[in-house]
């Protein structure tokens, strides 16, 4: 390997003693915005070339990509990183709602304002699993500071969360990521949520005025439909015909004869990717919030970028964070 040393961005004097013994070498400096180092603090990491750190930090990693000299690059590029704070939230109440299906409430505080398309990141209680579990956020009660989680089991982190009980406490990062745009009252709106994207559309359904026709897609397990009859016509479909048209949601759309003049749309890639189809040929504007596995949650470490059409200013490629920049996006910004 080239690189010769790992090193904590919070102990400059010692990044001074080693850059003087390995002038060459790489050093790798992790999480440096995590661990509340600034950008005087990462300086010493650097060769006098301005090179030679491999910083996992967006702005960082952006800069050895280009080999720009950190001088030249500039201080304030390597900030202070988003620096949220976890935050200790208290489980409320949960309940299944289907197979490997949970509903949480927490109480949140000031969390609970969240936009609806925002995430949340949740911290496993195990020491063992370092990365949070992204969330999205189905519902928001801010009078009470309490917000809604709706997730799938599937591995041992959500397993966990999946057995937490009321007064437990629960440490969580957000509310992350930018969320849907508000839509004029005149609109039409198409809210179409696929699988365990239907969550976050519920919130998005109670906050908008305009218009709004849901269609809901499923594989063969219904949840929460009826939680959105209040909001709008509810259209459902499901692939094994079990419940409203048999097909994907744009059979839904197809075999009602609906139309919109703006979507909004969460769910699984090969959905997000017809629907941007749908929207290109029928000329109606549309954004999709994109699921990703994800790391940091706050766009620091490039785990979750996605394929964009436009060059990132700052690395000049076709990447956006997901976590950061998204998740929701619009349909032709985005390579799906």
């Amino acid at each position: 390997s080239n690189v010769g040393a790992v090193v904590g961005a919070t102990y400059p004097e010692m990044s001074r003693v080693l850059r003087r013994l390995m002038p060459k070498t790489y050093f790798l400096v992790p999480g440096y915005g995590a661990q509340g180092g600034t950008a005087r603090d990462l300086k010493p990491c650097f060769n006098e070339d301005g090179l030679g750190a491999i910083v996992n930090s967006s702005r960082g990693i952006i800069a050895a990509y280009k080999q720009e000299k950190y001088a030249s690059f500039g201080a304030e590029h390597f900030g202070e990183a988003a620096r949220q704070e976890k935050k200790t939230a208290v489980e409320r109440s949960q309940e299944r709602l289907g197979d490997d299906i949970f509903s949480m409430w927490i109480q949140a505080g000031e969390v609970s304002q969240a936009r609806a398309g925002q995430f949340i990141s949740v911290y496993s209680k195990d020491g063992s699993r370092l990365l949070p579990r992204p969330i999205s956020i189905c519902e928001t009660d801010p009078g009470a500071g309490q917000l809604r989680m709706v997730y799938r089991v599937v591995g041992e982190g959500t397993r966990e969360f999946s057995a937490y009980k009321a007064g437990d406490e629960i440490s969580i990062l957000g509310p992350l990521g930018n969320g849907f745009p508000d839509v004029e009252d005149h609109r039409r709106a198409f809210l179409i949520g696929g699988g365990i994207g239907i969550p976050p559309m519920l919130e998005l359904a109670k906050g908008l005025r305009c218009e709004k026709q849901i269609i809901l897609g499923y594989r063969d397990q219904v949840f929460m439909d009826q939680e959105f009859r209040p909001y709008g016509q509810v259209f459902v479909a499901t692939e094994d015909g079990s419940a409203g048209t048999k097909g994907n949601v744009l059979d839904a759309i197809e075999e009602h004869g609906l139309e919109a003049d703006i979507i909004m749309a969460c769910g699984p890639a090969p959905m997000l990717r017809a629907l941007k189809q749908y929207a290109r040929d029928k000329a109606v504007e549309c954004y999709l919030s994109l699921e990703e596995r994800m790391a940091c949650g706050i766009g620091a470490c490039l785990a979750c970028v996605c394929r964009t059409k436009d060059v990132d200013p700052h690395s000049n490629v076709h990447n956006a964070r997901v976590c950061k920049d998204g998740p929701v996006f619009r349909a032709e910004e985005v390579e799906l």
